[in-house]
């Protein structure tokens, strides 16, 4: 969890399959509790071990609007080449509210740290 509990991570599953088709970790994110001089989030999927998305099956990361239910971006990752990370979603602040981008970007890195040569351009 953040500091502030704007972002909390449900965990780290590191085998697949316990969501039988459904989520097997979450990033839960209050945009209204977010510090007001963060005003960019990139949303990112990672596999830390190196394993490529070509060698993982079923895989796929979604953006979920939670006082909805309504899917604002999905991506397919199994089968997906040979790289190890992807950029999901951009959200930044516009006045009062946020705005989600689409990004769909292949990227290499096992840590957002190694990512940032890929997230800088999308700022």
């Amino acid at each position: 969890m953040s500091d502030d509990g704007s972002v909390r991570h449900t965990g780290d599953n590191l085998v697949g399959g316990v969501g039988q088709g459904g989520d097997d970790e979450a990033i839960l994110v209050d945009l209204s509790r977010v510090p007001v001089h963060i005003d960019q989030i990139v949303f990112t999927v990672n596999s830390f071990t190196g394993q490529t998305f070509q060698e993982v099956q079923n895989a796929f990361c979604r953006l979920v609007d939670e006082t909805n239910g309504q899917e604002l971006a999905r991506y397919t990752l199994a089968g997906g080449g040979a790289y190890t990370a992807q950029l999901m979603a951009k959200v930044h602040r516009t006045g009062a509210g946020w705005t989600m981008t689409a990004l769909g970007n292949p990227a290499n890195g096992r840590t957002f740290q190694d990512l940032m040569p890929a997230i800088l351009p999308v700022l």
